[in-house]
């Protein structure tokens, strides 16, 4: 029977809105509402907090969680996981970042049901784009999917391009979708990360999922309602702790 472990990459430093991992959020830190989140997850066997701050080491085993220490040049949560693979179980492991205090769990089980049913090596989450400010924002990032689900490609442009019609009415012609930043590996794909070079559409866009893409690997998709509730600003912060 296949096994998941959830890891959740947890780095101290940020530069926009430092420490924020530990700020506080309805009385508790953010990135124990994350791990409280990832314990609702019924199909994952272990949730693994993986850091390289013994600040967060500290407070995250306070609250109960396991925690792996990482090396602090690992780039990203990938290959902070991927540091790790020889002490992790597991056949399927989910990426979740540890500034997602709002993450679905239903959605976290999606990614693991749809890996059970299509095999995929690589698994992630789409949301539908409803107006053209959100297609045109370079800060969201756009996936064009297959007509199967797997992605096709990732792009901070909005794609496809609609030829002959004005990019304000692109929405009401066809579905656009925005990626939304969880994934899931099978042991075999993490593994190897580090073995992947870094490629030229990754630096091109600055987007480190087509560095799986580039190297032929291919990505299934799950739809989701779920918005990613961004806490960068002091601001998304107070916004946080409206939510909450």
């Amino acid at each position: 029977m296949s096994s998941v472990t959830l890891c959740i990459p947890a780095r101290l430093a940020s530069t926009r809105l430092p420490r924020k991992v530990l700020l506080d959020l309805g009385g508790k830190p953010v990135v124990q509402r994350v791990w409280e989140r990832a314990r609702q997850v019924r199909q994952a066997a272990r949730v693994v907090l993986l850091t390289d701050s013994e600040e967060v080491a500290t407070v995250a085993r306070g609250f109960g969680a396991e925690v792996m220490m990482t090396d602090p040049a690992c780039p990203s949560g990938t290959a902070r996981m991927a540091s790790v693979m020889d002490r992790l179980d597991g056949d399927f492991f989910l990426n979740v970042q540890g500034d997602e205090p709002f993450i679905a769990p239903d959605l976290l089980d999606a990614l693991i049901s749809r890996w059970k049913e299509t095999g995929c090596p690589l698994v992630t989450a789409v949301s539908r784009i409803g107006d053209a400010g959100r297609l045109l924002a370079t800060s969201v990032v756009k996936v064009v999917r297959a007509e199967n689900g797997e992605a096709i490609y990732f792009s901070r442009s909005p794609v496809p391009h609609l030829r002959g019609v004005d990019p304000s009415e692109w929405t009401a012609r066809r579905d656009y979708w925005a990626h939304v930043g969880v994934y899931g590996y099978d042991r075999a794909t993490l593994a190897a990360y580090p073995r992947l070079g870094a490629t030229e559409l990754e630096a091109a866009e600055s987007l480190e999922q087509l560095r799986f893409l580039a190297h032929g690997m291919t990505f299934q998709t799950v739809v989701t309602g779920y918005h990613p509730v961004a806490i960068d600003t002091p601001e998304d912060l107070e916004a946080a702790r409206k939510m909450v």
